[in-house]
């Protein structure tokens, strides 16, 4: 995906998000660990609300920031997209699964503050900010989450 505007770092965060939600479903149906099964699940429905939340994003964003120009940054900050379920989750147990999806996050989060460190108006700085917060409540929820579950 060809990522020159803020409007395609919404869609590419979307469907980043996508795969990684479809992904962590198929594995929680294989996964034989019980903890790290309920983690899958858990994470797999956060991830569907976050999706419904760029959604919202994108439709209540101002025109002018989602058509803000932003591909020469992406081309010194490359981004990799979580792939066909690239993280063999079904293998691993509820520690592993928190590291990989907590370095995921911070994949996206990294990005987000690259862009808005050079991010020149204040319409594109207002949604960027508020795509960074998202971001980075979703991945402390999702640790959270983990670390509660390996204390039962």
């Amino acid at each position: 995906m060809q990522i020159e505007t803020l409007r395609d770092v919404l869609h590419w965060t979307r469907k980043f998000h996508t795969q990684l939600q479809e992904c962590l479903a198929r594995c929680s149906e294989v996964n034989e660990d019980e903890r790290a099964k309920l983690l899958l699940v858990y994470l797999s429905d956060h991830e569907n609300k976050l999706i419904r939340v760029l959604d919202g994003f994108e439709k209540t964003a101002s025109v002018n920031a989602l058509n803000t120009w932003c591909y020469e940054y992406v081309d010194k900050y490359p981004v990799q997209r979580h792939q066909n379920c690239t993280a063999n989750f079904t293998d691993m147990s509820s520690a592993e699964i928190s590291t990989e999806i907590s370095n995921l996050h911070e994949q996206v989060i990294g990005l987000y503050r690259h862009i808005l460190d050079r991010a020149n108006s204040e319409s594109s700085r207002e949604l960027l900010s508020g795509l960074l917060n998202i971001e980075t409540h979703t991945a402390m929820q999702a640790t959270q989450s983990a670390n509660r579950l390996s204390d039962l």
